[in-house]
């Protein structure tokens, strides 16, 4: 169904250790969604007109299109638990930081060809039938089609790979279970154990992280808690997912954690860079991304 990868990865060469400090060009980078509009551009999202620039680099002239795209998953969410009609922002959390800054950091760290710029795209198989990863964010309140079902199950099934991030609570897995039961009715959700491979692709992860948001950062350092308390049910980090029948993983879901956060504030403060964006955010983005890719 699509074209994959994964030649690109044969060469890959990570440097030594990342940068000790956030990159420049564009700290630090948190805009974020203001109103409905969205650039097809994302280098072109600004808050209140702000000037920061992003990181960028030159592509392949031969081979222009082949390079990877960190794709984003654009959804319809109801307005709260038991919905009361849909649309809904809660799919471009973070956007377009998180998607710049973990394509650039992949850029940077490996020998992978990456384009600049990231993609948006909408549960349509014509659109996502191009990326074999898509990314997809705050989930707790999703809301789809039984089309829009099949679609996600389809594409996974024909070798696309879905992250699902940043949603905690237990309120908001019961109302993305919903969504999972629509999208397999017929495949259990697996916890992932610490010995996976996707744990293990590039970097060596001894723990499954927790990455809090930013707002949560004076509690860690105060009490060394690192979930939303503000959300019964968050205490404890989960990796699970969804495997094929030749048990070849489709779907890691990152609940009671926040890896988009990581990428998103990697130039907010150098603590919070160096405790959760150089130390657990990019390695296991990166893992996952090498996993989709290869396997």
């Amino acid at each position: 169904m699509m074209k994959r990868l994964a030649l690109l990865l044969a060469a890959a060469s990570l440097v030594v250790a990342m940068a000790q400090e956030p990159s420049e060009g564009g700290k630090p980078r948190q805009f974020g969604v203001q109103d409905g509009s969205l650039p097809e551009d994302p280098r072109e999202f600004r808050r209140g007109g702000h000037g920061n620039e992003y990181p960028t680099w030159p592509v392949s002239k031969s081979l222009p299109n082949d390079v990877f795209t960190f794709a984003r998953i654009r959804y319809n969410s109801y307005g709260g638990r038991g919905g009361w009609g849909r649309g809904g922002r809660q799919w471009s959390t973070d956007y377009p930081d998180s998607d710049l800054n973990m394509s650039y950091r992949l850029q940077q760290l490996t020998s992978l060809q990456v384009n600049p710029n990231g993609a948006v795209v909408d549960i349509d198989p014509e659109q996502i039938r191009h990326y074999p990863f898509l990314y997809m964010i705050e989930v707790g309140n999703i809301s789809l089609t039984d089309e829009e079902a099949k679609t996600m199950r389809d594409y996974m099934l024909n070798g696309g790979f879905v992250m699902v991030d940043d949603f905690w609570g237990t309120d908001a897995w019961e109302n993305f279970e919903i969504a999972l039961k629509q999208i397999w009715p017929d495949r259990k959700i697996e916890e992932i154990p610490l010995e996976h491979e996707i744990f293990h692709m590039v970097f060596p992860l001894k723990v499954k992280p927790q990455i809090p948001h930013i707002r949560f950062a004076e509690y860690v350092i105060q009490q060394g808690i690192t979930y939303e308390f503000d959300k019964p049910g968050s205490e404890h980090v989960h990796y699970r997912g969804v495997f094929d029948d030749k048990r070849r993983l489709m779907m890691v879901i990152c609940w009671n954690t926040d890896t988009g956060e990581g990428w998103e504030q990697e130039g907010t403060d150098p603590w919070y860079f160096r405790e959760f964006s150089e130390k657990y955010a990019y390695p296991l983005g990166i893992n996952i991304i090498f996993y989709a890719l290869t396997h």
